[in-house]
């Protein structure tokens, strides 16, 4: 079988595929058009961040089986085209855990010290002692925004540097916060109270522009910020301003919101340190996840073992037909729920009724996981090691089974639990394959769970539907589908909106600001 490397790699790597036998060939710098000519002949294609691998490069792949992700971002993939056209898409999670993790540390220590500035000063010949005046670490409070696999490791150095930690992360429970000798907290609290701010989130949503001239104003005044995970959780504009008026001492940034940046007056600021996009650029790191992948390369074409996937569980062949179609309807039944549940999650319980009772629930309940999971903690998460995540975050999950799916032949519901409320998403299969949401809460419904939609919780009153089309059309927003459940005439209903382009900030506004809407949310799935 033949492999392409069309990003850089180490050679560690590539030395593996060719010793199992595989075919392969290393073309870098290749053009998209050059990639779509060629890419019909390979079976597995290796990237890190440079390659595009767009739904019309997956088009022309006719033979392609498995895409490896050298890392564990995974912007650069169309994983839908994917797994439409049956393509395994693996990434390397965790190896670039430690180095990014020390780079984030690395930055707190250079940017309270201002050491890039110093040492500037110096090669020009200057003795500026009083100029760079510096900031102790010891006794400070470090806010960490996301406490997944990067953020507890930036959370275990900074405790040994003598800092107190505190953190926010949806899926932490108050049990395991504790274990780690952190005091969990939400965001708004958390930025008021941290010498340091930390961010350790994906781009989602709900992440971007967390950091803004709202947020900014209730911060400590002199207070660090650091970003090394995603460029656009700090809103730049707003904290270049924060930069000047004196509320924020320092910034120390390895991302930006577009790379490589841009007549951004954040670079070359005084107090701002920038790095470009370093964070896992260590030669071990490199090492680390050009070998991961190649071997999980080896293990799927040579073994047919499936390690890593994003968007694939391990499962025999012989149960792909059968398992698939709820494997699908599970994982998008967990991203629904993640992304209009708030607070802590510390309980998940997956009910199987009616012919999904008798399925080998196993690889069904790792998918409602993964779909949890993935809107907070993004591409650290796969069929692998959800469950282990969800164990280490002190979620309990629970499995029941029933004959019993009342008005339905087969129905999946996901009950997710923290200590002050409860969700509730049922799902099921139309035509034994097409998943649909039928049932949130005791809203009755019937939602097809794809793309870009508003969630919106509002009273039951006249003209809240007109006012939402009104509203689209005039932003040019085209509404897809539309779908509605209220639990009694007059009363709270939701209603859910299916668009075919996303919604700005000033958008989503001005459809929280309608009249009788009660919530507004964007669901991406």
């Amino acid at each position: 079988m033949k492999v392409l490397v069309s990003d850089n790699i180490s050679s560690k790597g590539v030395e593996i595929l060719r010793k199992a036998g595989l075919d392969v060939d290393v073309k870098t710098g290749l053009k998209p058009e050059e990639l779509k000519s060629i890419i019909g002949e390979y079976h597995a294609l290796i990237v890190r961040s440079a390659t595009k691998a767009t739904a019309d490069i997956i088009d022309a792949a006719k033979n392609l089986k498995v895409i490896g992700r050298a890392g564990s971002g995974l912007d650069n993939v169309d994983k839908a085209a994917a797994s439409k056209s049956g393509i395994v898409v693996m990434n390397t999670p965790g190896g670039n855990t430690i180095t990014t993790a020390e780079h984030t540390i690395a930055m707190i220590f250079a940017v309270a010290r201002k050491i890039p500035q110093a040492n500037a000063s110096m090669t020009e010949g200057k003795w500026e002692k009083k100029k760079f005046m510096g900031a102790e670490l010891f006794n400070k409070t470090l806010g960490v925004i996301g406490l997944g696999n990067i953020g507890g490791e930036v959370a275990k150095r900074a405790q040994g540097l003598g800092m107190n930690v505190i953190a926010y992360d949806p899926f932490l429970s108050e049990e395991k916060a504790k274990q780690m000798g952190i005091k969990k907290m939400e965001v708004a609290e958390l930025i008021k109270e941290a010498d340091f701010i930390t961010t350790h989130t994906p781009l989602t949503a709900e992440t971007k522009n967390l950091i803004n001239a709202q947020t900014l104003k209730t911060m400590k005044n002199g207070v660090f910020i650091i970003n090394c995970a995603r460029g656009g959780i700090i809103n730049e504009k707003d904290l270049f301003d924060a930069l000047e008026s004196g509320k924020v001492a320092g910034a120390a940034l390895d991302v930006f919101e577009k790379e490589p940046p841009e007549n951004n007056p954040l670079v070359g600021h005084e107090k701002v340190i920038c790095t470009p996009h370093l964070g896992a650029s260590t030669q071990e790191a490199q090492e680390n996840v050009a070998i991961a992948v190649a071997e999980q390369i080896v293990d799927y074409l040579v073994h047919g073992t499936i390690r890593n996937a994003v968007n694939f569980p391990s499962i025999p062949a012989d149960q792909v037909a059968v398992l698939q179609p709820y494997i699908n309807l599970a994982e998008k039944i967990g991203s629904f729920a993640s992304q209009i549940f708030e607070g802590g999650i510390t309980e998940v319980t997956i009910e199987y009724r009616g012919d999904a009772s008798e399925l080998k629930s196993s690889p069904v309940t790792i998918a409602a996981l993964k779909g949890l999971l993935t809107p907070i903690l993004e591409e650290t998460v796969n069929f692998v090691n959800a469950p282990f995540i969800a164990k280490e975050r002190g979620i309990e999950v629970k499995e029941t089974k029933s004959m019993d799916a009342g008005d339905y032949q087969s129905i999946i519901v996901m009950r997710v639990k923290s200590p002050k409320k409860e969700l509730s998403v049922s799902g099921t299969l139309f035509s034994k394959k097409d998943p649909r949401i039928v049932k949130i809460d005791d809203f009755t419904v019937e939602i097809v769970p794809e793309g870009s939609m508003l969630f919106m919780y509002n009273n039951d009153k006249p003209g809240v539907i007109g006012n939402i089309g009104t509203l689209m059309g005039k932003n040019n927003i085209n509404i897809a589908r539309m779908h509605f459940g209220r639990e009694a005439a007059g009363g709270r209903a939701i209603s859910v909106v299916n668009i075919d382009s996303p919604v700005s900030d000033k958008t989503l506004n001005e459809i929280k600001n309608l009249p009788n809407i009660l919530d507004v949310k964007v669901i991406n799935l």
